[in-house]
């Protein structure tokens, strides 16, 4: 060949065949036209082939048997019934202890009152200061009117033995203590009026004490009016002895 000794000198022998290998590969195998063509001839595969539509259906699938229906009730398990049972005891523990507190607190509060109830029950005995009553004197005093009624009443019967004293007692406290007396007696009527038969003996029985005292009174005067009568008539006798005696 002529150009042999031309790509031999210049070297171009190896680019030529590499433009040639790459225009076999380059060059398309179809035929180009201006416009494509309404159809191509080459229908291309889809990547994920189309199921028929049985195998979509929910019917054809199978059912497993360990499957649990949600419509039908499932029994708890041993861990569920455990937590139930330790809810219950623990309810009732709660419940147990609240009515325990609740009692005792009702038991404190009981005591609480009545302590407060006795304390202002004390205090309102006490005479005011304004009226002078010194309480541990008068009481001594009170006490040892009823030892003298009792030693008094000592040879007698029962029930005189039983009722000195203590009408000496009160009599010998409202003589000494009067205001204190009349607060104790403010006191037992407020409690007797809570038992309407007791109530009634007692307005009886202070009433017919009352009478008996107003007729003793009485009684004395007209005894002491007496008394004095019978002084001066003697004394006027006396004197008329003594005028013709001289």
């Amino acid at each position: 060949m002529a150009f042999r000794p031309i790509f031999r000198k210049h070297g171009l022998l190896p680019l030529t065949a590499t433009v040639l290998v790459a225009g076999t590969f380059v060059s398309p195998k179809t035929i180009l036209h201006a416009e494509a063509p309404a159809e191509t001839s080459i229908t291309r595969k889809p990547i994920y082939d189309d199921l028929p539509p049985s195998h979509h259906s929910p019917k054809n699938v199978p059912s497993r048997p360990d499957t649990l229906d949600s419509s039908s009730p499932s029994s708890p398990t041993l861990t569920a019934r455990l937590a139930g049972q330790i809810r219950h005891a623990r309810l009732y523990i709660h419940k147990q202890s609240t009515t325990a507190e609740n009692g005792l607190n009702n038991i404190m509060t009981s005591f609480l009152n009545l302590e407060n109830s006795l304390t202002s029950t004390i205090a309102s005995l006490a005479p005011p200061p304004a009226t002078g009553e010194q309480l541990m004197p008068g009481l001594l005093y009170v006490l040892v009117s009823a030892m003298a009624g009792s030693i008094v009443s000592r040879n007698r019967g029962i029930l005189l033995r039983a009722t000195v004293p203590l009408a000496v007692g009160i009599g010998a406290g409202y003589v000494v203590l009067p205001h204190t007396m009349r607060n104790v007696g403010d006191l037992v009527w407020r409690y007797e009026e809570k038992v309407p038969v007791l109530a009634m003996n007692h307005v009886r029985l202070r009433g017919a004490a009352e009478e008996t005292w107003r007729q003793t009174v009485v009684h004395g005067r007209l005894a002491g009016a007496w008394a004095d009568e019978k002084v001066r008539v003697g004394r006027e006798a006396i004197e008329d002895w003594v005028r013709k005696g001289k």
